[in-house]
């Protein structure tokens, strides 16, 4: 019997002091955003849980809507980019208590339908003519459905949407409709963030009109001049109708005034109050931030790349975030 209690007392032992380190083992999974300022804002907080917190991590793809579901099953457990109070699905994940937004990561983000300043003012120096002088509001789109012609379509403008699957492009083909413009311009949408930025930057490039909705933080709208229409004045109930894709009667307004959060699920931050509490203080400049996406995208960096150089570049942004001995380790890994 002696030995069988040894025996039992040994395996007790190594289950044990074998526990944390499966538990150690499983990644905490953060969605794979598809947009430059999501993406490089999720390698910047994989650094952090990876070297201040050595928990490994992973990335899983999806789109918004996915992604948001995923995270309230907790089968992704951080959504890095989180534009907070937008979809239904978030929501209602909200308010079940299966999600929560953590901090306002982002000072000065915006977002609109835009077109390029030479549209309305020309430019002399490229030769280039205003196409559209008394252009101002989504109201004047109509008169110049010309000047934005679909060269599929040619008897309508062309809207640059987001990609299938963004809560944007649910929100902007709610907006075509509530604004009167579903006669006048084609929904058109694209592949990818990449690919709704290459179209964009192209026309740019050659001068042409484009008409199209964006974001900020990108580095997009710091690299060219660019000019918002104006919209009608927000309000909460006719915002309820642009997120909701199946409402058959939209009512015009402004999107809802950006937040940008961390999306955690709660069993994430019942598991890592530590790591929940870093993430409430994650805060992050436009404009350094721009710059970050800027230097990204023109050099062509991977965003694990670029996250580790802006990180080496602005210790003191977020060593604030971390408790001291935390942001020691993260700053010893980044040498």
């Amino acid at each position: 019997m002696k030995g069988l209690r040894t025996l039992l007392a040994a395996a007790l032992i190594a289950l044990t002091t074998q526990a944390p380190v499966q538990a150690a083992a499983t990644p905490v999974h953060f969605a794979d955003l598809n947009w430059e300022s999501g993406s490089l804002i999720t390698e910047i907080l994989r650094v952090i849980v990876e070297k201040g917190y050595e928990l490994p991590t992973d990335t899983l793809p999806g789109t918004t809507i996915t992604l948001e579901t995923a995270l309230a099953k907790n089968d992704i457990q951080v959504i890095g980019e989180e534009w907070a109070g937008r979809s239904p699905v978030w929501v209602k994940a909200e308010a079940d208590g299966k999600v929560k937004g953590l901090g306002d990561i982002v000072t000065g983000a915006t977002e609109g339908w835009w077109v390029p300043e030479y549209v309305v003012k020309g430019d002399a120096s490229r030769g280039i003519k205003p196409l559209a002088p008394d252009l101002k509001s989504v109201s004047d789109l109509p008169r110049y459905k010309d000047v934005f012609k679909d060269p599929e379509a040619p008897d309508k403008g062309r809207f640059l949407n987001s990609p299938i699957g963004w809560t944007s492009e649910v929100v902007n083909a709610q907006k075509l409709k509530a604004y009167g413009l579903t006669d006048s311009y084609t929904n058109f949408r694209s592949g990818s963030g990449a690919a709704l930025d290459a179209e964009i930057a192209s026309s740019i490039k050659r001068g042409k009109p484009v008409l199209f909705y964006y974001w900020s933080p990108t580095p997009l709208l710091g690299r060219f001049k660019l000019i918002q229409l104006e919209e009608p004045a927000f309000d909460a109930e006719a915002w309820k109708t642009l997120t909701d894709a199946d409402n058959p009667n939209p009512k015009p307004t402004r999107s809802l005034a950006s937040k940008l959060s961390i999306g955690v699920s709660v069993p994430f931050e019942q598991q890592y109050p530590q790591i929940a509490a870093a993430f409430t203080k994650v805060q992050i400049p436009i404009d350094p931030l721009n710059q970050a996406l800027a230097d990204m995208s023109e050099h062509h960096r991977q965003p694990r790349e670029a996250a580790e150089s802006f990180m080496r570049e602005q210790p003191k942004l977020w060593r604030a975030w971390l408790p001291a001995d935390v942001a020691d380790k993260v700053a010893a890994a980044l040498k």
